[in-house]
């Protein structure tokens, strides 16, 4: 088991490799289209202005796609999914779960539910995610109630 203390707070984990690879190709995507809209001859002003909104809409879900993050601190975590934020205090978390198959962590919850917390998903960085799943829980084990503490 990882020392707790190890893990400084605040502390924040994000699928830093997804985030790039999403932010870069959603980048290059806008600049190409938009590059595109501009050199056609052929297109008028509403067609250019709709090849760039396209543009910004496809980076739009892209940075959308990128937002997930879990920002531990002091008094609880903090949940950034896609479009939803939870705020948790660190005695609603009782386990931080990441089993062999799953798309990214979850936390099952004093109430009963479990929340997906995407911003630790092993994707393309799995030795990231298990790294960050394991100081997560190590966290939760020192400053919840988890398993051994209930």
């Amino acid at each position: 088991m990882p020392d707790p203390r190890a893990t400084a707070l605040p502390a924040v984990f994000r699928p830093t490799r997804t985030r790039a690879v999403l932010l870069t190709a959603g980048a290059a995507m806008f600049a190409v289209i938009t590059l595109i809209a501009l050199t056609l001859e052929k297109l008028g002003p509403g067609e250019r202005a709709s090849f760039i909104l396209v543009a910004a809409l496809f980076l739009g879900v892209l940075v959308l796609l990128s937002r997930p993050k879990v920002v531990a601190d002091d008094t609880g975590v903090t949940v950034v999914n896609l479009v939803h934020t939870r705020r948790l205090a660190w005695a609603e978390i009782l386990r931080v779960n990441l089993r062999e198959g799953d798309p990214w962590v979850f936390l099952d919850l004093s109430d009963g539910t479990s929340l997906p917390a995407l911003g630790i998903q092993p994707g393309i960085g799995r030795r990231q995610a298990i790294r960050d799943a394991t100081a997560l829980r190590a966290l939760a084990e020192s400053h919840g109630t988890g398993p051994d503490r209930a």
